[in-house]
């Protein structure tokens, strides 16, 4: 098991004060930052497009977290693109296809729930494709993501992680609540049972695919609270990062009319 996973402290725990308090601080930063490099604010040049994914296993908290990202962003600044199983045209296609039309430009802003991923982990666990396609497109992925770093994106990817025993709770939750059955489906069930097979898969992504210009943050999620507030300051400090790797000027953020 990779280390980041063995290692991850799944207690980590936030108080729900202390939670609002800081998404609320990370929220105004957020839209600071957004504004800035779209453009709109006293710098008008735009910024690098930004991309952030999320992957994690069923029930990890994944929607919950991107909901809790963009709730303070105008729907104009940021496109979510949840993605499903290919359809049949795009099987016809190249596997990273089907992506281009998402990727934002410059001054843009796309969170993917799921994403070019799945690749590794759910086509190599339901054995879509061989080993040899798994390593070609491990390799294929970095040089795609390293092409559109040097176009000028900024990449921030989150894996959130929970327990199998904290996933199983989750599931029974949902099972048993009636606006959340939808959310529960027989893959989810299925997927359960592969498990370790969905660790060796995540083990080899970490290891081939965690590169400076796409680096993967390991998010604990058994806690919401701390995980909501976890991938919101790491996509600051991401985000700032590569602001400073490019010689763009980081703006201060004060409590001004669009950051309340």
């Amino acid at each position: 098991m990779n280390s980041r996973i063995r290692d991850l402290d799944l207690t980590a725990t936030l108080t729900r004060e202390e939670s609002e308090e800081r998404l609320a601080a990370a929220s105004r930063r957020l839209v600071h930052l957004r504004l800035y490099t779209a453009g709109l604010l006293d710098r008008k040049e735009l910024g690098p497009g930004l991309i952030v994914l999320f992957e994690g296993f069923d029930a990890s908290g994944k929607g919950g977290a991107i909901r809790r990202l963009t709730s303070g962003l105008d729907p104009r600044h940021v496109r979510v693109s949840s993605v499903s199983e290919p359809t049949p045209l795009e099987k016809r296609h190249h596997f990273l296809w089907r992506f281009q039309p998402s990727i934002p430009g410059h001054g843009e802003m796309t969170v993917f729930d799921r994403s070019w991923y799945g690749r590794l982990l759910v086509e190599r666990v339901e054995q879509l494709i061989d080993q040899a396609t798994v390593k070609r497109s491990a390799d294929e992925i970095v040089e795609f993501e390293q092409s559109l770093v040097n176009d000028g994106a900024t990449i921030v990817k989150f894996w959130l992680h929970i327990s199998d025993e904290e996933q199983l709770k989750r599931f029974h939750d949902r099972a048993n609540s009636p606006t959340k059955q939808w959310k529960l489906t027989a893959d989810d069930w299925r997927n359960r049972e592969k498990r370790a097979d969905y660790l060796e898969a995540l083990d080899f992504m970490f290891e081939t695919t965690d590169h400076g210009h796409a680096h993967w943050d390991v998010i604990a999620a058994e806690d919401k609270h701390f995980a909501r507030v976890s991938v919101l300051e790491t996509l600051i400090e991401r985000w700032e990062h590569d602001l400073k790797r490019r010689e763009i000027p980081i703006p201060e953020s004060h409590d001004d009319d669009y950051l309340k």
